[in-house]
């Protein structure tokens, strides 16, 4: 069995994708998940064990909660490729120092885990259905910077699925998954419009926008996944922005939206 512990978007591409019982915990215990902390039985019985809590200011809360019972199960954190910090637009990879990103908390969260011997995913923006620049182009929240060198890599939330699932039989370690085309992210909110047929979105002033957003446009790297290819066997099926993005405009283009209700019937027929 499979415990995950942070059922949320990422979290529940896994538990699709995953060959096993998937039993999932969120703060609340609502929609058939576990109560935070009451996993204590989920987690005696569960064989893998992948955390998507992030750290708060005290910590890694799963460690804290949980870190006697993880003996001798496979286990699995999604951690953030923010620990590199700014590379200046270079590549880095596993081998990169993983402690120079803006969370000390969750460079340290990544650490800990590792010193358990658990496989650690670094992962870039990631996106996907509901939550990609088509959204926030359809609901005019995209916007421009115009910052020209500012670079950085994304992943598609299946991607993620599928590099944890083929990491289940594979040593553990670090992992970037990420896509193969690090670019800035103008140049996604131009494509994304594009597709959906609406004028490039406006630019922004960086001084306009919040200070988290401010921070991630201070940091610039371009982030390698060949480890994940050498030793996972895993291969991005969306390996660039533009592939992703008309998978998903394809989702929810006016002619699937309109038979997704005639297939529903048909299920429950």
């Amino acid at each position: 069995m499979l415990l995950i512990f942070g059922l949320g978007y990422a979290g529940r591409a896994v538990a699709a994708a995953a060959r096993m019982a998937v039993v999932g915990t969120t703060r609340d215990g609502r929609g058939g998940t576990v109560r935070f902390d009451a996993a204590d039985a989920a987690l005696a019985a569960a064989s893998h064990v992948l955390s998507s809590v992030p750290p708060d200011e005290g910590g890694d809360p799963v460690l804290r909660r949980y870190g006697a019972g993880l003996g001798g199960k496979w286990l699995g954190y999604l951690s953030s490729t923010g620990v590199y910090g700014d590379a200046g637009g270079a590549w880095v990879d596993e081998g990169a120092p993983a402690d120079r990103g803006r969370r000390p908390m969750r460079n340290r969260a990544d650490a800990d885990w590792l010193a358990l011997g658990a496989s650690v995913f670094r992962l870039p923006g990631i996106y996907g259905p509901g939550r990609s620049a088509l959204d926030r182009a359809r609901e005019g929240r995209a916007h421009r910077t115009g910052i020209g060198p500012q670079v950085f890599s994304r992943v598609h939330v299946d991607d993620i699925a599928a590099g944890v699932v083929a990491a289940f039989d594979a040593p553990p370690g670090a992992y970037n998954l990420a896509d193969d085309f690090p670019c800035g992210q103008d140049e996604v909110a131009c494509f994304a419009a594009e597709l959906l047929g609406l004028p490039p979105p406006p630019v922004v002033a960086l001084d306009d926008l919040s200070p988290m957003a401010r921070g991630f446009y201070a940091e610039n790297r371009r982030v390698a996944n060949g480890r994940a290819k050498r030793v996972l066997g895993w291969r991005p099926r969306y390996p660039d922005y533009r592939a992703g993005l008309r998978a998903l405009s394809a989702i929810t283009s006016p002619a699937a939206v309109s038979a997704a209700p005639a297939a529903a019937s048909a299920v429950q027929r």
